[in-house]
């Protein structure tokens, strides 16, 4: 039985206390909070000539709870020259920078999620500085893609740990762009932060919650606590209900697993409670089998084996997906479930066709390195260069990228892509 797809496993030890943790998370995000002026009203802005659509919706079937993003390795982790990377062919015309990107603007976290493997990264303290893209490269970036017409926040840390993360919110939005996160929900923590998120220009928020249950919950997401999740959830409510408006958006977004598949109906109900409209519910997304695997991250290929669906009893997994669907209809929840039957692709299947990311989207992570999706998690599995210094376009048109496009489009694909969920068809 094939495996699925990403995951991680409990992290290691720390000296601190869990409440120490828990007070210094909460402290990292709040004691930097610079002052906030909210965005002007958002409007289509005109930049370099084009005209940018506030309310693009591409991407929609892009990962969007997924945790993905920055690497142990604070360099771009190349062996091959800088000049090599992104080299242009010289009869290749420059390739028009993408609409949909996803930013890392954070390499740290605030929990230790099984499925994450954050917890085998060294980014952050106490391994060195705080794991936060910088404020100036992010707005040159942001000032570079000006074709963006949707910035989704997220890796694999917790976006909101940035101490200008609403600033980031704020200025994408104030050029035109949809801006949308995910987050744990654990770091809403005062009415004021709450307001925030409701006046920074947000337009979703999609929140990873993986168990209905405070012992589901708090098992999955080691560090967490259900109890403030749900207090994060309630001052954003009480928020847009002071401000008068139904925005921003929210989304529950849910990975599925062996061992909480019981409440997935559980969850859907929950999204309902919260005013969710919709929810996501994704399957493991790698399973860390390719040979070139950094080796601290080979703990993850057994939690997927212990936890894939593709490895549980088709009968158990479509009564429960069965039940849920039945809620959903009842609440009137938009739910979207995964498939656990691996697509195959027939000879000479165009590469958009097996999986479009590389040609739609960008990943950045928190340093700056470009990746081909989120889906790859962290940088040290594979990059195509540092972005902060070479600016996006060259790289996105450059010869490894494109090498990388002209592979996936063939019938031996990067091997790394092989065991992605997306390329399979099980995301």
């Amino acid at each position: 039985m094939p495996r699925s797809t990403l995951v991680s496993l409990q992290g290691p030890p720390t000296e601190r206390s869990e409440a120490a943790r828990s007070e210094a998370a909460r402290s990292e995000a709040a004691r930097h909070e610079p002052a906030f002026v909210a965005p002007a009203a958002r409007q289509p802005a005109t930049r370099a000539g084009a005209t940018i659509a506030a309310g693009a919706a591409a991407a929609a079937t892009v990962a969007p709870g997924l945790v993905p993003g920055g690497c142990a390795n604070q360099s771009n982790g190349s062996r091959r020259s800088r000049r090599s990377r992104t080299e242009q062919r010289p009869d290749a015309p420059a390739r028009p920078l993408p609409t949909y990107v996803q930013m890392e603007p954070v390499g740290q976290c605030n929990l230790r999620c099984q499925m994450c493997p954050i917890q085998f990264r060294q980014d952050g303290p106490p391994h060195g500085p705080p794991a936060f893209m910088d404020f100036d490269i992010f707005t040159r970036l942001i000032d570079e893609l000006t074709t963006l017409e949707h910035l989704h926040l997220q890796g694999l840390g917790e976006p909101m740990m940035h101490p200008r993360f609403f600033e980031m919110v704020a200025y994408a939005a104030g050029r035109g762009a949809r801006v949308t996160t995910n987050t744990n929900m654990t770091l809403v923590l005062n009415s004021r932060r709450a307001e925030r998120c409701v006046t920074c220009g947000l337009d979703c928020i999609h929140v990873s919650i993986d168990g209905a249950t405070p012992e589901t919950y708090e098992r999955i997401r080691a560090r967490g606590r259900f109890e403030r999740v749900m207090r994060g959830l309630q001052l954003l409510a009480d928020a847009r209900k002071a401000a008068g408006v139904t925005g921003p958006q929210m989304r529950l977004v849910s990975v599925i697993m062996r061992q909480n598949l019981h409440e997935l109906p559980d969850l859907v109900r929950l999204a309902h409670r919260w005013s969710m409209q919709s929810m996501f519910v994704q399957h493991l997304c790698h399973d860390f089998g390719e040979s070139t695997l950094p080796a601290a991250y080979r703990p993850m290929r057994e939690f997927v084996d212990q936890e894939t669906l593709l490895a549980e009893a088709p009968q158990r997994v479509e009564s429960w997906f069965n039940a849920a669907r039945r809620v959903a209809d009842e609440l009137g929840v938009d739910l979207r479930l995964p498939s656990t039957r691996p697509r195959l692709h027939p000879p000479g299947t165009p590469g958009p066709k097996r999986c479009d990311w590389p040609w739609r989207g960008a990943y950045i992570s928190y340093q700056g390195l470009a990746m081909p999706c989120c889906m790859i998690s962290t940088p040290d599995r594979m990059n195509f260069g540092n972005v902060a210094g070479q600016g996006l376009g060259k790289i996105w048109s450059g010869a490894e990228y494109e090498n990388f496009r002209q592979q996936l489009s063939s019938d031996n694909p990067p091997e790394i892509c092989r065991s992605c969920s997306v390329y399979s068809g099980t995301f």
